[in-house]
């Protein structure tokens, strides 16, 4: 029997779901969590927020209906050392691209890669038998289009790839091979018209996303299959000048975002409808550390993100946030700091995560973005 040596591999697991928001619980763990990293730079570094913005080619991620209030092409590329306080050589690259058609509107592609490093396989008495490399990957496109110059839909189509083990290697008795499944997104944008604040310029959005709904993903039999992270992010920003000339913006922007997946009280994974009408009311999730179940009520799934960015002539931006999860539903509390350049057709986007407990694995997360405009 060929296993896996499991100690480096489950704290890696065990850090990357942390990342997520995702709690041991009853009801149950998503699979492939690396789908709700934040992609780029700008929206990582207004803690987390973007749903209501959605003004360039990341609203693929954040909220695929604000393609249909943009044109132009663009390409945005992003780069993280993931859990740096970890020591490990895990990475996460994500790539994106929109483009405007005459006639049609404008679409969206991605791809997004996590790798999670270099594992040593065993046998069950512990021999080594060498290396593999595990990682996930998914890749998709979306498209937005106007109802009206206010209000625009739009939706999304990824397939998602996840290769924990080698192929056909045997796992408590089960035979493990890669997991595959689809993700398909719905999604919204209101923007109101230019209205007057003091005098000055200001646009109001509204955002909705619900993202990654689709099959879940299994790794042995049907029994062991885990649900998608069917995540449903609500949100509101406000755009205002500064000034009259407009060399001065400030953006307001709030999310909030809650895991829509769930098990039933047998522990088999919900269908996808059900999960979504279902995960309204209190769950109870494993304690690990006092043995016991602990009731996670409605008001405590949601996470908050609330964010802020200063352009100066759209030229140079400094941006601030913090973000918020309750202690009993994955406990990720943090302060994040961001700062933006454009030149020409050019833009690089930078930010940083501040954690509000020590030792977190989150801890020192940097991510770099770079964005071309044709």
């Amino acid at each position: 029997m060929k296993t896996m040596k499991m100690t480096k591999f489950m704290t890696i697991l065990g850090g990357l779901l942390l990342t997520s928001g995702i709690t041991f619980a009853q009801v149950g763990i998503t699979s492939v969590p690396f789908l709700q990293i934040e992609p780029d730079s700008r929206s990582a570094g207004m803690g987390n927020t973007g749903v209501a913005i959605a003004d360039n080619a990341a609203a693929l991620f954040w909220n695929p209906a604000g393609f249909a209030f943009q044109d132009g092409k663009q390409i945005g590329i992003t780069h993280s050392n993931w859990l740096p306080n970890f020591n490990t050589d895990l990475f996460y690259d994500y790539i994106v691209g929109k483009m405007h058609i005459d006639g049609i509107g404008t679409i969206g592609a991605h791809i997004t890669y996590f790798n999670l490093g270099e594992q040593v396989q065993t046998d069950e008495t512990g021999l080594e038998l060498g290396t593999f490399r595990s990682y996930e990957f998914a890749s998709g496109a979306s498209y937005g289009f106007k109802i009206n110059e206010n209000f625009a839909l739009g939706t999304g189509f990824r397939f998602i790839y996840s290769r924990l083990v080698p192929a056909n290697t045997q796992v408590s008795g089960q035979t493990a091979k890669n997991g595959t499944s689809v993700g398909v997104d719905l999604a919204a944008l209101y923007r109101t018209n230019p209205f007057q604040i003091m005098d000055k310029n200001a646009v109001f959005n509204v955002g909705m996303n619900l993202s990654n709904i689709g099959p879940g993903i299994q790794y042995t039999d049907r029994a062991q299959q885990d649900p998608l992270p069917t995540v449903l992010r609500l949100g509101w920003a406000l755009n205002m000048d500064l000034d009259t000339d407009g060399f001065n913006t400030l953006t307001i922007a709030n999310d909030f975002s809650k895991i829509m997946a769930r098990r039933d009280t047998t522990g088999e994974t919900m269908g996808v409808a059900k999960a979504i009408f279902s995960s309204w009311d209190s769950f109870y999730r494993y304690d690990a550390v006092n043995s016991e179940y602990v009731e996670v009520p409605l008001s405590e799934q949601f996470m908050i993100g609330l964010g802020a960015e200063y352009w100066y002539n759209k030229q140079f931006a400094v941006r601030t946030g913090y973000f918020y999860e309750s202690p009993n539903n994955g406990d990720r509390q943090y302060l994040t700091f961001g700062a933006g350049l454009r030149y020409n057709i050019f833009g690089v986007d930078f930010s940083y995560l501040y954690t509000l407990k020590e030792n977190h694995p989150l801890a020192n997360t940097i991510r770099f973005s770079v964005l071309v405009d044709f």
